[in-house]
């Protein structure tokens, strides 16, 4: 039996990676316009009707509209937009996040990637939270850093075309921004962190570090309790891994080009007395923050293999 498929925005970044991953798989077929009629209502709405999973990629407003084409009750979707992240009725597509959240993908109809920054703040964070190892009061501070081509088309052209000498962007300074409700929401915290992103001259690959003083009396367990639990969480995942304390490196980089990847790698890096704490997600914002997860999602919600069109 042959699934098929539409990507609405498939020659944006992320949609062109998902295309090229999906592209000639064995029991897939893509569903594609011409480009004449790509951006035409009518045309994109019977594609969508027509196929059994449409991915969306495409900006939020965008992503909104394009639900309200679809009329076949039949039609499964999966949203890369942060549209619908926080959304009733929704499923979040983390499915490492929660215990038994794999299940509930596999069995949704509408399912919303994570975003990239979000996905290594709740890899490190959610699961710990939930086991009562980190308080769920606490302000936490979310020092992130992308490559540009997190910004799609305008930030790629703008760090290689228009601006070619910027080495470093920090932004969202105004403390607004979207992807803080996806991180207070799924973590489970009583307030949004506060978030410092910034971009490098890189085209992927992500750091999001979250650190903290392990006050005990705050309701902080020990750096060693915070590993062992994220190592106990993510055991038997195949693209979660949590590095061993004993080694703690002398440095974390990132590479100007990133070999792509859906790999997700989680750090839990303390001070000699251990009353500081730097937790640190290593991912590939194209890989595992966005088209290597709507990929993996999809597997889950067809029956695929899951690792099919990964990259480990």
């Amino acid at each position: 039996m042959t699934v098929s498929v539409f990507i609405d925005g498939a020659i944006g970044t992320t949609g062109l990676e998902i295309g090229e991953r999906l592209s000639g798989r064995a029991g897939l077929s893509l569903i594609r316009l011409d480009d004449a009629v790509r951006k035409d209502t009518a045309a994109r709405a019977e594609a969508m009707n027509d196929a059994d999973f449409v991915i969306l990629c495409l900006p939020d407003d965008a992503a909104r509209d394009a639900m309200t084409l679809i009329r076949n009750e039949h039609v499964r979707v999966i949203d890369a937009s942060s549209a619908h992240r926080v959304v009733p009725g929704w499923t979040y597509g983390f499915a490492e996040m929660h215990e038994g959240q794999r299940q509930v993908i596999g069995n949704s109809w509408r399912v919303s990637n994570p975003g990239c920054y979000p996905t290594g703040f709740l890899a490190l964070v959610a699961p710990l939270v939930e086991r009562g190892l980190l308080p769920a009061n606490h302000g936490y501070t979310v020092n992130a850093v992308s490559g540009y081509s997190g910004g799609g088309n305008a930030l790629i052209n703008r760090f290689r075309m228009e601006e070619p000498d910027i080495g470093f962007r920090t932004y969202a300074l105004d403390m607004v921004h979207k992807h803080l409700a996806e991180m207070q929401v799924h973590a489970a915290l009583d307030r949004a962190p506060l978030f410092a992103p910034s971009v490098v001259r890189a085209m992927r690959g992500m750091m999001v570090e979250v650190p903290l003083f392990l006050d005990s009396d705050a309701g902080f367990a020990s750096a060693r309790e915070l590993h062992d639990a994220l190592s106990a969480h993510y055991l038997g995942e195949p693209l979660a891994n949590v590095m061993p304390m004993e080694n703690t490196p002398a440095e974390i980089l990132l590479s100007e080009n990133m070999v792509p990847s859906d790999a997700l790698t989680l750090h839990v890096l303390s001070s000699a007395d251990g009353s500081q704490v730097r937790l640190i997600a290593v991912l590939d914002n194209l890989g595992k923050g966005a088209s290597g997860a709507a990929v993996q999602n999809l597997n889950i919600m067809a029956g695929l293999d899951e690792l099919a069109g990964l990259r480990i």
